[in-house]
């Protein structure tokens, strides 16, 4: 018998061991439920699932690159300050850039929105997307509104900005 084989049914052996050789009876009765927070789900948009929908924001290199210098450092001072801004204001659950990319991709969005128009004009406004450097895909989403705590839990973890 080969050494693998000969180990899968030793160990199959030894986790057979009858219910009288002392381990008690395994409970027959349901897990209980988790209880809903009611006020949470409430808070966070969740529905009866504890989902919500977004539009997820995907942010793809775009047609025009900025020059490094102070220029492509505002307008990256003011992509972040928009980022701020949107969870600040409730719409914006996640947000972060991708590892590089060879397809092109840079970072995503996900917004509490669930309508496509309002994700872009939300976007519209960034100046990664205003000055070209990218451009931005639009998808709906259907995900955990456990998703909305996010912000909230990132303030809590990340150093404190003079």
């Amino acid at each position: 018998m080969k050494r693998g084989v000969w180990a899968m049914l030793v160990a199959g052996l030894c986790c057979a061991v009858p219910a009288w050789a002392g381990d008690p009876p395994a409970s027959t009765a349901p897990a209980a439920a988790p209880s809903r927070d009611a006020a949470l789900a409430q808070r966070l948009g969740a529905d009866e699932r504890g989902m919500r929908r977004y539009v997820l924001v995907i942010l793809k290199t775009g047609p025009k690159r900025v020059p490094d210098g102070e220029e492509r450092k505002a307008m990256f001072a003011g992509h972040f300050a928009n980022i701020e801004r949107l969870a600040k204001a409730g719409k914006l659950a996640l947000a972060g850039p991708f590892a590089e990319d060879p397809d092109g991709w840079r970072g995503l969005f996900l917004l509490a929105v669930d309508d496509l128009e309002e994700a872009r004009r939300l976007t519209a406004t960034d100046p990664v997307i205003e000055r070209g450097e990218m451009v931005a895909e639009y998808h709906r989403w259907y995900g955990s509104a456990a998703a909305m705590a996010i912000p909230e839990l990132h303030d809590k973890l990340a150093p404190k900005r003079p």
